[in-house]
């Protein structure tokens, strides 16, 4: 009846399911459930190791869940999905067992960091970690880059955004250079700051000449500047004696020594404070435009 025939293949149009189109089902399914977040941040563990799954042809529907259960604790998911089948009414059913963890994008270090250091970018690398691990807000390596850390951190630990502070361009006990600025005068002297700060904040110096203590802005590193308006009313001859200035008259003559002994003589009011505590030091005139 077969005559030589010794082996026959049946070929039949058959669907596969990748394994990725199952995790990617899964984490469908727990999407903004059971206090998880996207998909996309959630990691799927299976129970089992799922490779592809080859079903009938016409299992042509979409996976479907139909039971969903989730333990937040443990992190243990336990889903069912339904197809449905053009070739009968029953739809062919799936199950899968497993874990989910969400997990964020982190920035992580890759050596031991002292406090005082600059991060650089080889020592920050992006790595997907469990979000209960990180808690607060996650430190985004761009913007961890020429920051300092608040303590010394450790190697493998991912960077959270209170972690991270711009780096300080004056510390404490550090010998500083203090800038008066008022307009038409600029005055700098020798201070030591009695705290440390970053560019932008306001710290207190002491004048190590009048020995008295000031509150300026961090300006650059070991520089703090005392803006005369937020000390003082300008000095009104100073400011009269430019503004008045035009344009085809040279600059009138500025007694530059009552100036100084204005500025380190014992101040006769309150709006004279901030320019008593500025010893003598250097003067540039300003140019009228």
């Amino acid at each position: 009846m077969t005559g030589d025939i010794k082996e026959v293949q049946v070929t039949r149009l058959a669907r596969t399911l990748a394994s990725k189109d199952i995790e990617h089902a899964v984490a469908g399914a727990l999407e903004r459930r059971f206090g998880l977040g996207e998909a996309a941040n959630i990691t799927i563990t299976f129970d089992r190791s799922v490779g592809e799954t080859r079903l009938e042809a016409s299992n042509t529907g979409t996976l479907q869940p139909v039971a969903t259960r989730f333990d937040a604790r443990s992190g243990r998911f336990d889903i069912a999905f339904e197809i449905a089948n053009d070739g009968n009414p029953a739809p062919t059913k799936l199950r899968f067992t497993g874990t989910a963890i969400e997990t964020v994008e982190v920035a992580v270090l890759t050596r031991d960091i002292d406090r005082a250091e600059l991060l650089k970018a080889s020592d920050l690398s992006l790595e997907r970690r469990p979000k209960a691990e990180v808690t607060g807000e996650p430190a985004s390596r761009d913007r961890s880059i020429g920051m300092q850390l608040r303590r010394t951190m450790r190697a493998g630990t991912p960077v959270r955004a209170a972690d991270i502070v711009k780096p300080d361009f004056v510390v404490r006990d550090q010998a500083v250079t203090i800038i008066y600025q008022v307009p038409g005068l600029y005055l700098t002297t020798r201070g030591k700051a009695i705290e440390s700060g970053a560019e932008g904040d306001s710290v207190s110096v002491l004048n190590l000449h009048s020995k008295r203590t000031l509150t300026g802005i961090v300006t650059g590193r070991g520089q703090i500047t005392v803006q005369g308006a937020s000390q003082a009313a300008p000095m009104a001859p100073a400011v009269e004696q430019t503004s008045s200035i035009k344009r085809d008259e040279a600059p009138a003559p500025v007694d530059t020594a009552a100036l100084l002994r204005n500025l380190v003589q014992a101040p006769a009011s309150p709006a004279q404070t901030a320019e008593a505590q500025i010893p003598q030091a250097r003067i540039s005139q300003a140019q009228a435009k």
